[in-house]
């Protein structure tokens, strides 16, 4: 309350606010300035006090000019005003160690929380605070210091995680090894062929991709195999026995020959210029391999330079048919006979790019029919490449949708992963062409997963394999096929993580080494924290040919004036719960012979109700907090269709108190 007295000054008496001195400083020793300095939005709102914040928001808007109205020295600050002049002094006496005192002829409150406000507002101004030292980025480091942590950190993993090697060939020191990994409980094959970088092998997805020529697997090989084996033996080097076809992984990814050191003259004949250099062309390698068939030559085809092979087949296989496609989708006859329904020209392009990449990203606007894409994507491998078995992964939520817009679009068989452990492997292991699971299955279905032949797996609202658990992302990486595609609607231009492991999946050297990767495109301050990023258009350069985005402004031409898409959402246990009770009033009274007034007015409440709760528990008992399938799924629905730009939502209900 606000008391006068005959001096003519105005003392605000509050209720004392919760002041926090600092540990080694006693409020008593601390000046004005340091009080003001400390002083706190809920402190001033206290001091304020009753209807604080509405003083400090009038007092807020106050016309003050700091220089003409304001006098702050060691003993006092005075804030002048037309109307009132405001004294702010230090007092132990008094809430917060503060004296205000207000003279004028009216009320003072709103004077007094014009001073309050300023000093809140103004404190960098008064010499009550230092502006925050401007983040520094950080230089770059340069390729070699990037390559020397990137080292040291896998040499440390190598002499500090628990691991176990057993050797193909005991006793012999260049052989295979096995290398389990405790932690993450995974077994790589080490081939030891040096001691040196790039000279050995193995088959783990970070020597794959990182272009080190090594991994913490090979060091650890290393370091344990020098033990076993004297110097004379470790001096002995590997010399290659027999004629192979193998991957390099160096900066850019290589097929080439490994040859022994003397090879017959016909062999040599026919590998001819390819056995020093790089292999290319693909159909002139099978041609040569016939030959050294023929020839009864034995060649040593690794399982990566296998797949790198089949891959680079199809390709070459399938370049006319996609660029005829490509070049004039409208009326090409695939768009009404591919499927079951006549495609719109961009979404036959869009299978035409995914099915020619072989593994790709779809990130078409919500509302552009992915789907249809991804299940068209399917049957155009079918046609061309024989696949028999393809993986869908949904959000719970589309798994329903998925298996009826197959059903509408396509004559495949297709089966949900759903059900007890023992039914999902039975569904996993099944015959039907689409087999249909959902992200939180992944990590609880691992193994059964990984034992299966996928032609084709296919990740709906793909940047989610980003926000599960870190588990379930790394599973989903690991997970093999032929062909891979991701959709999703979420522009991924400014999600730098979330685009990296994406592409883990898609291609896991497309973007390079992670290290690489992000010091090459982050911009962080001297502490580490990202303040922004950098080279993007050299980024969408490189992401060009494995990821497709279209907006609806960009086909509004081929677009119906409207597309209706329906989501089936399973309820939560509580609404089921709910909605049980209704159901059985609703099944007593239907099967009654006669029914009278009391029965229909029972019968449509029940309705009712059972419809309520179908969109949340609180819209029937008002207990806190609902329970809402469809709110949950509406949550992330509006996070996605918010971040494309241009576009407006209505939301309808038929309940008010659902909107709200």
């Amino acid at each position: 309350m606000i008391n006068k007295n005959n001096s003519n000054t105005m003392p605000i008496n509050t209720v004392p606010g919760n002041t926090v001195p600092a540990p080694s400083t006693t409020r008593s020793t601390l000046t004005l300035k340091d009080k003001l300095s400390r002083l706190t939005y809920r402190q001033a709102v206290n001091l304020l006090n009753p209807q604080g914040e509405e003083c400090l928001r009038r007092g807020g808007a106050m016309d003050i000019d700091l220089e003409r109205d304001v006098h702050f020295s060691e003993q006092e600050f005075q804030l002048r005003l037309p109307t009132a002049r405001v004294r702010i002094t230090s007092s132990e006496q008094h809430p917060q160690g503060l004296q205000l005192q207000c003279s004028g002829e009216t009320v003072c409150r709103d004077p007094i929380g014009a001073a309050l406000a300023l000093i809140l507002e103004e404190k960098v101004a008064l010499g009550l605070a230092k502006m925050p030292a401007e983040r520094q980025p950080i230089t770059p480091l340069t390729e070699e210091e990037l390559v020397a942590a990137a080292l040291a950190e896998r040499q440390t993993q190598a002499e500090t995680e628990k691991m176990r090697i057993q050797a193909q060939q005991p006793g012999q020191l260049w052989t295979d090894y096995l290398v389990s990994n405790s932690r993450s409980g995974k077994t790589y094959r080490v081939a030891l062929r040096g001691w040196q970088r790039y000279e050995s092998y193995c088959n783990c997805p970070d020597f794959r991709k990182n272009t080190l020529g090594t991994c913490k697997h090979i060091l650890y090989t290393i370091s344990r195999v020098k033990k076993r084996f004297p110097a004379a033996i470790r001096e002995q080097a590997f010399v290659q026995q027999d004629i192979a076809l193998h991957l390099t992984y160096g900066k850019t990814l290589e097929l080439r020959w490994l040859l022994p050191g003397k090879i017959e003259p016909a062999v040599a004949t026919i590998l001819g210029r390819q056995k020093n250099q790089a292999i290319t062309d693909m159909r002139d390698l099978v041609s040569r391999l016939r030959r050294l068939e023929a020839l009864g030559q034995a060649v040593t085809l690794y399982p990566d330079a296998e797949e790198y092979l089949q891959q680079r087949l199809f390709q070459q296989h399938i370049t006319q048919l996609i660029s005829t496609i490509r070049a004039n989708p409208h009326d090409h006859p695939l768009r009404a006979s591919l499927l079951n329904a006549t495609l719109l020209p961009y979404q036959l392009d869009g299978i035409a790019f995914a099915v020619g990449t072989g593994r790709a990203i779809l990130a078409d606007e919500m509302g552009l029919g992915k789907t249809i894409q991804g299940i068209g994507v399917a049957e155009l491998l079918a046609q061309q490449a024989g696949i028999q078995r393809v993986l869908v992964i949904t959000p719970a939520s589309l798994k329903a949708q998925w298996r009826d817009e197959i059903h509408k679009f396509c004559r495949r068989s297709v089966q949900l992963v759903v059900g007890n452990a023992e039914e999902r492997v039975a569904a996993y292991r099944g015959e039907a062409f689409f087999t249909i699971g959902n992200y939180e299955q992944v990590l609880r279905d691992r193994a059964t997963i990984e034992q299966q032949r996928w032609d084709l797996v296919i990740l709906d609202e793909g940047q989610r394999s980003k926000n599960w658990e870190a588990k379930t992302s790394h599973t989903i990486k690991a997970l093999k096929s032929r062909f891979a595609l991701v959709l999703t609607g979420t522009p991924l231009e400014n999600r730098l993580d979330d685009l990296y492991s994406i592409m883990e999946f898609i291609d896991s050297r497309h973007l390079g080494a992670d290290f690489r990767f992000f010091d090459h495109h982050r911009i962080l301050d001297e502490k580490g924290k990202i303040i922004g990023y950098r080279n993007l258009d050299e980024l969408r350069h490189k992401l060009a040919p494995v990821l497709l985005r279209r907006t609806r402004a960009a086909v509004n031409q081929q677009l119906p004036k409207r597309s209706t898409e329906i989501r089936r959402i399973a309820p939560t246990t509580e609404q089921m719960d709910l909605h049980q009770g209704f159901r059985s009033t609703i099944s007593s009274i239907v099967h009654k012979r006669y029914l009278t007034e009391m029965d229909l007015l029972r019968l449509q409440k029940a309705l009712l109700m059972a419809r309520m709760c179908a969109n949340s528990t609180f819209l029937v008992d008002k207990q806190a907090p609902g329970h809402s399938s469809k709110l949950t799924e509406l949550r992330e629905l509006l996070t996605r269709l918010s971040e494309e730009p241009q576009r407006k939502i209505i939301i309808f209900s038929e309940w008010t108190t659902m909107l709200d």
